[in-house]
């Protein structure tokens, strides 16, 4: 049986089997980051120490560094695919993804200034907390650009303007970094990973990501309604502009907390849609849970591969997957090209 004629079977309307399948792929896969990494531990050994057991060294990298590493994986994951589905409907641009609307460079610009400042040298969680920061304030310059009732078309633009904006700071920090040390550390940290992380890192991102979470799963209705034109939409008594705010606030939360714990990783939000959206019917509401599951496990087997391709100098995960998402972004573009004439 061919992938095609898999399609109708998996789609959400005819059988529901593509949620939970997802389901169990992410959960493979989030037992599978438990278990990879340069110590060897076997599966007794993983449930051991999750359950409490006390295997001292076995025990520390699981809970320690392994637990926190996949579930920010989870998390990120999650935001990246939700947020680039619900951009991707109300837009209606099968191209847009959650670095759109300037949140990413953003929370970037101001987890670099923490860096510049030497403020991330003086308490731990000062690179996440200045991430948080910029993002917040990129967010709100987007929403003044944009104006109450600009737009989709505004609301693009608004995002690209506080983007290169937001890049061209960053790229100004770098370029008068006090030592060469201090840019190279910045670099790494721009590339994206989830090296090194703990559960502080966690419990600070958890809450506005799981509120961002919460926040676009609402959209489900006005999306599918967008599919009949935004004039059709108003008439059956969804509030677009409300529906706006509500996307760009959901995507900020989410967004901006993974960017500021784990840097800039992606791609994920472009490509997770794209792939799943044949298999929900091509209904946006449709493709919010389908696409979190998605990009939970696409982040995921990415953070384990960059693991296992480099174990003596891991590669960065925003590395990997840009060099997924740029090929498979250019396909969109010839397949779009081909399309139109």
């Amino acid at each position: 049986m061919t992938a095609l004629s898999l399609a109708p079977a998996l789609r959400l309307g005819s059988g529901g089997l593509l949620l939970p399948l997802l389901a169990l792929l992410v959960l493979l896969a989030f037992a599978a980051s438990l278990l990879v990494g340069p110590a060897a531990i076997g599966l007794p050994e993983l449930l051991q120490s999750l359950a409490g057991g006390d295997l001292e060294t076995t025990a520390l990298i699981v809970r320690e560094v392994r637990l926190p590493r996949a579930l920010l994986a989870l998390l990120i994951g999650v935001t990246l695919g939700l947020s680039g589905a619900a951009l991707q409907g109300f837009l209606r641009n099968p191209l847009a993804e959650p670095g759109l609307i300037g949140v990413s460079a953003s929370a970037s610009l101001g987890a670099v200034l923490a860096f510049y400042s030497g403020l991330a040298g003086a308490f731990a969680l000062a690179l996440p907390l200045g991430g948080l920061t910029g993002a917040c304030i990129g967010v709100l310059l987007v929403q003044a650009l944009a104006g109450r009732g600009g737009s989709s078309l505004t609301l693009i633009l608004a995002g690209i303007a506080v983007t290169s904006f937001a890049g061209a700071l960053t790229s100004l920090a770098l370029n008068l970094a006090p030592n060469p040390f201090a840019a190279l550390e910045i670099m790494f940290w721009l590339m994206g990973s989830l090296a090194d992380r703990s559960f502080e890192h966690v419990w600070l991102a958890a809450p506005f990501i799981v509120a961002g979470w919460l926040i676009l799963l609402t959209l489900g209705r006005p999306l599918d309604a967008l599919t009949l034109g935004e004039d059709a939409a108003q008439t059956l008594g969804f509030d677009l502009r409300q529906a706006r705010r509500r996307l760009v606030l959901g995507t900020a939360l989410g967004v901006g907390a993974a960017t500021s714990v784990a840097g800039a990783i992606g791609f994920v939000g472009l490509i997770v849609p794209h792939v799943l959206r044949p298999l929900v019917g091509h209904r946006p509401g449709a493709l919010l849970p389908a696409s979190a599951l998605g990009g939970a496990l696409l982040t995921l087997s990415a953070d384990i591969a960059v693991r296992l391709l480099s174990p003596d100098r891991e590669l960065k995960l925003g590395v990997l997957t840009a060099l997924v998402g740029a090929p498979f972004f250019l396909w969109l573009v010839l397949r779009h090209r081909r399309q139109l004439l």
